[in-house]
């Protein structure tokens, strides 16, 4: 017998998610996406600097969390809006 996937219930209707969870998941994929893109600008641009070593650690992390919170932010946002 194969496996019921988790959103179905005993009677075969679909669950919806709930609008706190589709802001979390907003936020979650636009974080990922804001991760990927400040890893490649932030990276460049501290190369680019001439950074090495601890410096283009700190710089590209500091990089990464700001353009990861900025994008999931609104990302969020814009789930929330569609609820």
């Amino acid at each position: 017998m194969p496996a019921v996937p988790s959103g179905y219930t005993s009677g075969g209707q679909m669950n919806k998610p709930s609008c706190f969870d589709r802001v979390k998941l907003g936020f979650t994929m636009g974080f990922t996406v804001g991760m990927v893109t400040g890893i490649v600008f932030g990276g460049f641009t501290a190369l680019r600097h001439g950074l090495r070593g601890r410096e283009l650690l700190s710089t590209v992390g500091k990089s990464v969390v700001s353009a990861g919170g900025t994008f999931g932010t609104f990302m969020a946002i814009g789930s929330a809006i569609r609820c």
